[in-house]
């Protein structure tokens, strides 16, 4: 794995500087996306919503010309220094190949946003330029304080450390890595593709969500069967939420399950890590260099 220098990092943002908000997968109401403008207009922004973010085609805020349109613009616009996705939903794979990217290697700006923005993450991991795992527009009225916070301080680059409770399960131990991850099923669905990113002594972030016992089982053998599993230096299971059994029980745990695909692997592995589909879905800077500490006790993620 390169270095996180390799890892080209966007400018931090100032008072006055303007933020981009645009809807590349599915439709949102308008309420969500005023409330947002609201939001970074009282934290000193200036916001500019992208010609379709309040638009619907069907599942979508727009058909697949609009959507990628609206995205060039704010990668393209040199006065644009951050692009906030307004939701997830399906969509973002349908446009990843047709935009020109070149433009965020020439002036690197965030992009923000999960779940299915993963589709970029990814993306922009594989170029190796960082990213920002973050709450969006659609969550914003039910997330917490400290979600709502951490956006910001990512945003204007105080990168605090973020420690949460021990978990029974957890693996204890201490690495290193450039973070690196996000919604598990997108990772999954890339594997193989050309925007799979590499892994080598990496700290994998992952969540989900309302995915079956089975499936997760089965994400973790495709990690492990593609060489995943053996590259990364530490685990962080962000929230995996509403996940569901089948009629005849699985057998075993989230945890468990995870676990048994590392039992020949000493590297630290946590669990409910405040990000994800959850209310506390505090942001994250994936390209970052940093350390995860996992104690009996404790854990706590370092931005290095």
């Amino acid at each position: 794995m390169e270095n996180s220098n390799s890892f080209l990092c966007p400018a931090n943002l100032e008072p006055g500087d303007l933020i981009y908000i645009t809807a590349p997968a599915k439709a949102i109401e308008a309420s969500y996306v005023l409330n947002a403008k609201d939001l970074f207009e009282r934290a000193g922004f200036r916001v500019e919503v992208s010609q379709h973010c309040l638009g619907q085609h069907n599942y979508f805020s727009g058909t697949e010309e609009e959507r990628l349109k609206d995205l060039q613009y704010g990668i393209d616009q040199p006065e644009i220094k951050a692009i906030v996705c307004a939701r997830g939903g399906y969509g973002c794979v349908q446009i990843t190949d047709s935009i020109r990217w070149a433009g965020m290697l020439r002036d690197p700006k965030w992009l923000v946003g999960f779940s299915d923005v993963t589709v970029f993450h990814q993306k922009l991991q594989h170029f190796g330029i960082q990213s920002l795992h973050a709450s969006m527009p659609l969550n914003y009225k039910e997330n917490t304080a400290e979600a709502i916070d951490t956006l910001l301080a990512a945003l204007t680059g105080k990168r605090n450390s973020i420690a949460f409770n021990n978990h029974s399960n957890n693996k204890c131990g201490q690495a290193n890595g450039i973070l690196l991850g996000g919604n598990l099923s997108i990772i999954y669905s890339l594997i193989g593709t050309d925007d799979q990113p590499d892994y080598t002594g990496s700290i994998l972030f992952i969540e989900d969500l309302s995915e079956q016992l089975y499936h997760i089982d089965r994400i973790f053998h495709s990690l492990r069967k593609a060489g995943i599993l053996d590259k990364i230096n530490g685990l962080i299971v962000g929230g995996m939420t509403e996940m569901k059994d089948t009629a005849l029980p699985f057998g075993c745990s989230l945890e468990e399950l995870i676990l048994n695909h590392f039992t020949y692997r000493k590297i630290p592995i946590c669990f409910n890590f405040p990000a994800g589909h959850i209310d506390d879905n505090r942001a994250l800077r994936l390209g970052s260099s940093v350390s995860l500490s996992v104690f009996q006790d404790n854990a706590q993620l370092d931005y290095l």
